[in-house]
């Protein structure tokens, strides 16, 4: 067995970088969704408190449950004296001003969460899942080194101050690429421009309701295209954002934290500049699409000779629009043969992207179908035909 390597596209022009993003945020990071390619980097891997940034990771960890089928949007969370509005925890923070003893619906948590970024039923689906909020940041804990955020770690499940609570842009983006591609049924409720929740409990509750109804996350208001995902503000941290949008097709992830501006409009108007400055500098270029044959691998005692490798996902690579492909090389690497049995989907080797020498993309090449492996009768043929060198 060898490893081979083949050039599926070269281009060897050499090219010249663009000019960075300029952004009073002392954190921001910007991605290409399909391609994975970081467009702005600053202090990416700073470790911040991300506010109720954190609450994505809450939702995330809900939102298994509801993949799994362990709750429903239907389902009702009753609400503890940890998360009643009246608790003295709540009285400066975002909320969705809830009571003691009353239930809400998982749908109404969700939206809760989402738009008016409420804080009180963040506290409900923690001892919902986990009996306790500590017990539930475990399981924060585990869903991010799951989904490879090695560095972020979690004091609670509101974003509420925490020394604890500590995350980096870089992972906030891994955070909302999981969000959107794991949960498709679930992400576009991130759009939602306006929640008005309709049990509340109390007649204060019911007044301060009236005013509170919009999401804080205006860019959903400025730019056509933005689906998500959520906004952070502490007086210390200043003000964070994790959003995306997608136009013509092509979807961005950018993050901001740190920003020291004087409201969310502030914070929507810069995001929307880094967003705009990743769509008018660079562009996608898509190479292979799942179900497209990539190359045609030998197989080693199969019941057929060769196995057709493709990709998972669409295969992209994103580079400044002045650059366009020069200085591009497309690469497929795989052992010769691939020894049988192989399933469909089965890891079978890897397409790379490089860049004036540098890796720019890589993604498992993926088998086609399946390829059952050959009876001992045909292996033992197979061994004879290499002896005397058929083969």
């Amino acid at each position: 067995m060898k490893k081979k390597i083949f050039i599926l596209l070269l281009s060897l022009i050499t090219t010249t970088a663009h000019a960075d993003f300029s952004t009073r945020a002392k954190s921001a990071f910007l991605i290409d969704y399909d391609s994975g390619a970081e467009i702005v980097a600053k202090n990416a891997d700073t470790l911040m408190p991300p506010s109720s940034m954190i609450k994505l990771m809450t939702l995330a960890v809900l939102f298994d449950e509801i993949k799994a089928g362990n709750l429903t949007m239907d389902d009702r969370l009753t609400v503890s004296e940890n998360a009643d509005y009246e608790n003295p925890l709540w009285y400066p923070a975002s909320k969705i001003c809830l009571v003691a003893g009353q239930t809400i619906s998982v749908r109404d948590a969700i939206l809760g969460l989402i738009v008016l970024s409420g804080g009180d039923a963040s506290v409900v689906v923690a001892e919902k899942l986990a009996g306790s909020e500590s017990a539930f940041t475990e399981l924060m804990q585990k869903k991010a080194r799951e989904i490879g955020m090695t560095q972020s770690t979690f004091g609670n499940a509101s974003g509420l101050p925490n020394p604890n609570n500590l995350m980096t842009s870089r992972e906030l983006a891994i955070l909302a690429q999981h969000i959107i591609s794991d949960y498709p049924d679930i992400y576009p409720m991130f759009a939602t421009k306006r929640f008005e929740f309709a049990e509340y409990q109390s007649d204060w509750c019911r007044e301060w309701g009236r005013t509170h109804t919009m999401n804080y996350n205006k860019l959903l208001f400025i730019m056509p295209g933005a689906d998500g995902l959520k906004t952070g503000h502490t007086d210390d941290g200043g003000y964070g954002m994790v959003a995306s949008a997608k136009i013509g097709g092509r979807r961005l992830i950018g993050v901001i934290n740190g920003f020291n501006g004087k409201s969310h409009d502030a914070l929507a108007a810069e995001m929307k500049k880094l967003l705009e400055y990743g769509y008018s500098t660079t562009v996608n270029n898509v190479f292979y699409n799942p179900g497209d044959k990539i190359a045609q691998i030998p197989v080693w005692y199969g019941r057929q000779k060769n196995v057709v490798a493709t990709v998972e996902k669409p295969f992209a690579i994103t580079v400044p629009k002045s650059d366009g492909l020069r200085g591009v090389r497309v690469l497929a690497r795989y052992n010769d043969p691939v020894p049988a049995p192989i399933n469909a989907g089965d890891k079978i080797g890897e397409i790379i992207a490089e860049k004036d020498g540098r890796v720019i993309a890589r993604a498992p090449l993926v088998a086609m179908e399946r390829v059952k492996k050959t009876i001992l009768f045909g292996r033992v043929i197979k061994n004879i035909m290499v002896m005397v060198g058929i083969e």
